[in-house]
């Protein structure tokens, strides 16, 4: 029996840096970036800059799996890097399921919605697409073999929910899925 199978992990982290301090946060972060890439099962981070907001970055962080990434978070040399942190910045993190860029909102910074909204909203997407399909398609490719009769399905589904479907339900939803004081617009330059 071989080993069992892992799934790649992604962390996103916000970082509210103190008015002044970007260059100490920007240097800090190189210096992380560089102790992290040495790390097993590292596979990458992106830093971003938030747009219209001097204040505000985030950290898209990438590992093989949950144990390579709890190995990181609990080492020592993160640790050492964060001790320099103090006074400079704050961190926010948070898991992602990779479904939340279905739940993003254009132009603002907001928490993605809890993952029971998720699969309600993914639900409520899915079913009526299925009906569909069933009741149209399936019966025209009976004769198909059944890889391309299952290929169907994904061909379909995948780009409708992700072009036109889930964006429409999300603005649609909005207040149920970001409850007031969750949705947060970045500053406007000259604000």
């Amino acid at each position: 029996m071989g080993e069992p199978e892992t799934e790649p992990v992604t962390l996103v982290v916000t970082w509210d840096v103190t008015p002044g301090r970007e260059r100490d946060f920007e240097e800090w972060a190189e210096g992380l970036h560089e102790v992290a890439t040495a790390q097993p099962g590292h596979r990458g981070a992106t830093w971003l800059r938030a747009e219209g907001s001097r204040h505000r970055y985030y950290t898209v962080v990438n590992f093989d799996d949950q144990g390579t990434l709890d190995r990181w978070l609990r080492s020592a040399d993160r640790a050492e890097w964060f001790a320099r942190l103090r006074g400079i910045a704050e961190e926010h993190q948070r898991g992602t399921t990779g479904l939340e860029t279905w739940f993003s909102l254009p132009g603002e910074s907001v928490p993605a919605p809890s993952k029971a909204k998720m699969v309600a909203v993914t639900f409520c997407a899915v079913y009526p697409l299925s009906l569909l399909l069933n009741a149209f398609a399936t019966p025209l490719t009976r004769a198909w073999p059944v890889p391309l009769q299952a290929l169907v399905f994904p061909v379909i589904v995948i780009p409708l929910l992700t072009v036109l479907i889930m964006p429409a339900l999300s603005r649609l939803l909005r207040r149920w899925l970001y409850p007031a004081g969750r949705i947060h617009r970045p500053a406007r330059p000259g604000r």
